[in-house]
């Protein structure tokens, strides 16, 4: 693995998805009005984001995907929820996941988040620019401070 020495970024480079600055914290409740939804998402510049129950457990994932596609049938968002509306697949990984086989999870899945569960519950995700920057050894603040 290839990576810039820079401050904060151990020895030898990031190894897991759980060392790693995510910068997509976003999670819908199930019962979260689909409109919401995607404002939500195109407010915040987030393809995506896990959706979970009453009790916090990770039940799908709605995508601006999954939204284009309930649009294109000519569904109303106003009349539906983030569970009519996501996938139901429930892929994740952990903070002890390798970012190598996050970035295959992601590569084989076609996903362009993934989400990451700690203690059994999903606490954020991770996106393939967090994946990438991590790997490079960069950090968050890339974006605003190109020089070393």
């Amino acid at each position: 693995m290839t990576t810039l020495a820079r401050p904060g970024v151990p020895v030898g480079g990031f190894k897991t998805v759980g060392q790693i600055h995510a910068t997509n914290d976003l999670v819908f409740q199930r019962n979260q009005n689909a409109m919401g939804v995607a404002v939500e998402l195109l407010s915040t510049h987030t393809p995506g984001a896990p959706v979970v129950d009453e009790r916090g457990e990770f039940i799908g994932f709605v995508s601006e995907f999954d939204i284009l596609r309930v649009l294109e049938a000519k569904k109303d968002l106003n009349q539906l929820t983030a569970e009519d509306v996501m996938a139901k697949d429930r892929i994740a990984v952990t903070d002890d996941t390798s970012i190598d086989e996050a970035v295959k999870v992601m590569e084989e899945k076609r996903l362009l988040n993934l989400p990451v569960k700690r203690n059994g519950k999903v606490a954020y995700s991770v996106t393939r620019h967090d994946l990438l920057r991590a790997w490079i050894g960069l950090g968050v603040g890339i974006e605003t401070n190109i020089a070393p």
